[in-house]
Order: C-alpha cells, then structure tokens, then sequence
C-alpha cells in the first residue's frame, strides 16, 4: 500500500491478506514505466516523487532496482568475456566512441585522442567520476582507496566481468587499458539508456493530489474500517467502488489500459525468450558483429580503391599503347616508304663482285667485333655481380659486429649519449656515414682509454677503501676480545650475586614461617567475631518474618483495591463501545441521506 506507507503510518493491524489487491487500490493511477533491463541504481528522491505512485504497478524509479539484462541471466556464474580486447581496430573504435561522449557531454579536463591512447590512473578516475555523475549528480570520488572504490561501484552497477584491483594501479598499461576501457563503454552505454527513458518518462509525474481524491479516500477509508470494526476481513465490494471512482476522477480509458497490459504481458515473454534463447551478452554480441562488418566495409572500400587505381593504370596504359600504336603505324609507313626507295636504288645501282665480297667480309669482322664485345660484357657483368655479393656479406659481418658492440656498449651503460657511463660523449657507430670511419674509430677508442683509465682509478679506490676497512675489522675483533673479558668478569660477579640472593631467600623463608604463625592467631580472632555476628544475624531474621506477614496483609488489601478499579473500567468501556456503536449507526445514516 504505497500511499499508506508513504503519508500516514499504520493505525491498525494487517488483517487482510490480499496485499496486492490492496496496494493497487490505495494508490493514484499514473502511466506505467516500462522496465528494459536499465542499471540498477539507486537515487535520491523527493518528498512529492515518495507520495506518486504508480496505478498499474510500481515503476523502476528512485530506490527501486531495475533488472540488467548484464548479468539477469547469468547468475553467480563468472561470465567468459567474448569481447576482442586483443583487436586493435576494436580498441581504437572504442577510443572514439568514448572521446565523442565526452566531447559531447562537455568534459572538463584536457581530452585527446593521444591522451586516451594510454591515459593514467588519474585521468581514468577524472572520466569515470565524470561518466558516473551522469547518473548520480551528488556523486563524489573520495580521496583515498580509488582502486578499491572503482571495482566496487561497478560490481554494485551489476557490470558483468571483474575488473580487478591491481590493474587500477596501471591503468595506462596495455594489458590492462582495454579491460578498463570496455567497462567505460559499458558505463556510458547505461548512462544513454538512463538519458532515454528519463526524456520518456519526464512528464509522468505529473498528477497531484487534489481535494477529490481526498474526499473519495477518505470515504472509503471510514468504509472499510467501519466494516473492519465489525470484525470483516473482505473489502471486495469497496475496493471495486473505489477502484471505478479512481477510473473516472482520472480519466482511465480501460481498452487502452487493457492493450497496454496485454502489449506489456506480450513483450515481457519476448523478453524472456531471448533471454532463455541467448545466454550471452547479445548487446556486445551485436556491437562485435557491428565492428567485424565495420572492419569489411573498410577492407571492401580499400579493394574498390584499389580496384579504381587499377583501371587508372589501365586507362592511362591503354592511352600510352595507343598512342604508341599510332606512332608505331606511323615509323612503319615511313619504313616502308625508305624500302621502297632502296630497292629502287638497288635495281638502278650495279654492284661488282668485289665489291659483294668486301661488304661481306666487313659484316663478318663487324660481327666477330660484336661476339667478343658481347662476351666481354658478361664477364664485367659477372664480375660487377661477384663483388657486391663479396659486399654485401662484409655488410652483413660488420653489421653483425656493430650490433654486437652496441650490446655490449648498452650493458656497459655507454649508449645512448645520455647514459651512465657516457659521460655526454657518443659511443654509437653508424655505417655508411658521412666522415672517415677510420677517424671515427681512432676517436671511440681514445674515449674508450679515458674510461678505462678512470674505471682502474676507481678500482684503486675501492681496494685503498678494503684495506682500511679490514684494518678497522680488526681493531673491531680486538675491541670484540676485550669486551668478552669483561664479559667474564661480569658473569663472575653475577654468580656471586646469585649466592647472595639465596641467602636472602632462606631468611624469607624464615620470615615466612613467622608470618604463618601470626596468620594462625589472627584467624582464632576471626572465629571469635564470627560468633558474634551470627548471634546479630538471628535477631535479625526474626524481624524480616514480622515484616513479611505485614507485607501480605497490606498486599491483599491492595488485591481488593485492584480488582474494584477493574471493574469500575469494564463498566466504562462497555458503555463506551455501545455509543460508538450507535454514533457509527447515526453516522450512516446521515451519509446515506
């Protein structure tokens, strides 16, 4: 009974079992908001939003949790987490998802996509007491134990994988950041659903309570107590009266009710059926799938791309063929015309057989010149071929050689420029740089000399600083020696010490036996004055029995008194109970007139 509870306490006890029943008839009909499965939370709410309640049932509002379809069907199961934390695409999806609420929603801190990259445990806090104020504006981060209070928060938002402590301790990290990012999504995500239905829901709290409803609660409140007063249980015929006034004071179209209920009763069991149907987080089911095809769309936008800069190339290669056609047709017509001149020539020129044998001769030597030409250039060609293999393995070993020795160099702390044992000098060598190698090397080893004379200097140092340590070591020892004779000389006086404390003991112990022995005496005083405080006693139980049988006789006088007050009440209360009767009588009567 929501209104009951929330204006008036109880007067009268429970007797009427029907609870249902009757919290639908004392409460004020208003339009009934659905539940979809929001982020149970709970939030404060007003005085006037305590006395609305709803007439077709209690809506999911402040105080009251919702069910989450997160975890609504998953029990105390660990739930595996199927989402693609390890997919890069999916990760920088995510990372825009969350810098376009933000931006959105007027984030006050510095925001880049840089930032969210790999953000620190701070910034993490800053976005997520942001996220969260969206929900619960009185929220305030403490200052102390954020890694514990994030985790919690989120295990009371019903948020369906474990977020653990050690990793709030590193958020930025990349083992840990999608884990932490995903539960922001998943925050923002109910943070939109919460935007939508409090739009939806804004204007259904806007029934007051008037001097009509008053009027007809207090009617049927006089009702069914009087009917309660006369020892009745059942208020069927008074609720279904009150229940139609409350129809018609408000306005309540019963058809349209009726769909709703049987529309709401329809969707409830959709509900439930996918809910039995899918076992698994079909919303990050769909965004997956919504990512993978996001990820097609990509890689058949880049092929179409590519597919448009290949017919390009086609296009402007078949321009360049053409025109190599047309020029190809051209030299061919010019070709032509050149044969048909010479052979005019040739059938108007006469030549000699000497001269036949002499062109002959310079074509063989020309072709000979060629052959020897031809060979010659393969084997230069060869020989170009063999050297830059001999090259190249040479680079191969000196690189091999120079990776060894900046190993080395790193462990000794000589590279980079700015480590340890560099000194501000550069120990990196580089191949196929501009400058002499040789005056490169020359400088490297001057410096590594200068290092190493300064490291002996050190060790001179060190073994100087042993020996006098060992020195001091020994005087130590000897120190050592001579406390240990003193030592001696303190256990012998504690022996002695020790046979003068047994001397003492032994006068204790006389003194011990005397002190029984005054023990003893005092004890027979003891007895003595026992004697005489019994004697005391005795006297006084023989008062306390005079007091007792003087107790009783004032006690059943009191009994008389009590039971002639009890029956003086009944008179009162039977006299009373019969007017009220008959006042409730006249009252009815009047109400009927």
């Amino acid at each position: 009974m929501s209104r009951a509870a929330s204006s008036r306490p109880s007067d009268l006890p429970m007797r009427v079992q029907d609870t249902n029943r009757m919290s639908m008839v004392y409460t004020t009909p208003q339009s009934k908001q659905p539940s979809f499965g929001k982020l149970s939370m709970a939030k404060p709410s007003s005085v006037t939003s305590e006395r609305r309640t709803s007439f077709f049932g209690a809506r999911s509002g402040a105080g009251m949790p919702r069910n989450s379809t997160m975890s609504g069907f998953g029990g105390t199961e660990k739930i595996k987490d199927a989402r693609p934390l390890h997919d890069k695409s999916f990760v920088q999806q995510c990372i825009r998802q969350l810098h376009e609420f933000l931006t959105e929603q007027n984030y006050p801190g510095t925001l880049s996509t840089k930032t969210l990259q790999s953000p620190s445990t701070k910034e993490f806090v800053k976005m997520f007491e942001f996220i969260y104020r969206q929900l619960d504006p009185t929220f305030e981060m403490p200052n102390s134990k954020v890694e514990e209070e994030v985790p919690a928060i989120l295990k009371a938002l019903r948020y369906p994988f474990v977020l653990s402590k050690c990793s709030m301790y590193s958020v930025g990290a990349p083992h840990t950041w999608p884990q932490a990012l995903v539960a922001l999504m998943w925050l923002i995500d109910n943070v939109k659903q919460e935007l939508l239905f409090s739009d939806f829901c804004e204007d259904s709290n806007n029934i007051e309570e008037g001097p009509e409803y008053n009027k007809l609660f207090l009617d049927y409140t006089s009702e069914t107590y009087a009917k309660f007063m006369q020892f009745e249980d059942s208020f069927d015929d008074e609720d279904d009266a009150f229940l139609t006034k409350l129809k018609k004071l408000y306005n309540v179209d019963e058809p349209l009710l009726a769909a709703m209920e049987e529309k709401h009763q329809i969707l409830r069991a959709e509900v439930e059926r996918l809910e039995k149907e899918s076992q698994t987080d079909r919303l990050m089911t769909k965004r997956m799938e919504r990512v993978k095809l996001q990820a097609d769309l990509k890689k058949l936008q880049s092929y179409r791309s590519s597919l448009d800069t290949f017919m390009t190339n086609l296009e402007n290669k078949d321009s360049e063929l053409n025109d190599e056609l047309e020029n190809t047709v051209s030299h061919l017509e010019t070709l032509k015309h050149e044969r048909n001149e010479l052979q005019v020539l040739l059938q108007n020129q006469k030549f000699t057989p000497a001269d036949v044998e002499r062109i002959n001769r310079e074509k063989r030597e020309l072709q000979q010149t060629i052959s020897s030409l031809s060979e010659s250039l393969e084997n230069a060609e060869q020989h170009k071929w063999n050297e830059e293999i001999a090259l190249a393995k040479l680079k191969e070993k000196a690189e091999l050689k120079l990776t060894e020795y900046h190993k080395l160099a790193r462990k000794l702390k000589l590279i980079p420029q700015t480590a340890e044992n560099a000194c501000g000098h550069d120990f990196e060598i580089r191949l196929f740089e501009s400058g002499s190698t040789v005056q490169h090397k020359s400088q490297i080893q001057m410096l590594l000399r200068k290092l190493i004379s300064d490291v002996e200097e050190e060790n001179s140092r060190l073994s100087n600083l042993k020996l006098s340590l060992e020195e001091s070591n020994e005087q130590v020892n000897s120190n050592i020696m001579d406390k240990s004779n003193d030592l001696k000389q303190i256990k012998e006086q504690i022996r002695k010490l020790d046979e003068r404390l047994d001397c003492d003991m032994q006068e204790l112990a006389r003194e011990e036996q005397e002190w029984a022995a005054e023990m003893e005496s005092v004890e027979n005083h003891r007895k003595l004055l026992e004697k005489k405080v019994n004697f005391g006693y005795d006297e006084a139980v023989q008062q306390l029995k005079a007091a007792q049988q003087q107790y009783h006789l004032v006690l059943q006088e009191a009994n008389e008194e009590r039971r002639t007050v009890a029956n003086n009440l009944a008179s009162v209360f039977t006299t009373a109970a019969n007017h009220l009767s008959i006042t409730e009588v006249s009252f009815k009567c009047v109400c009927i007139e």
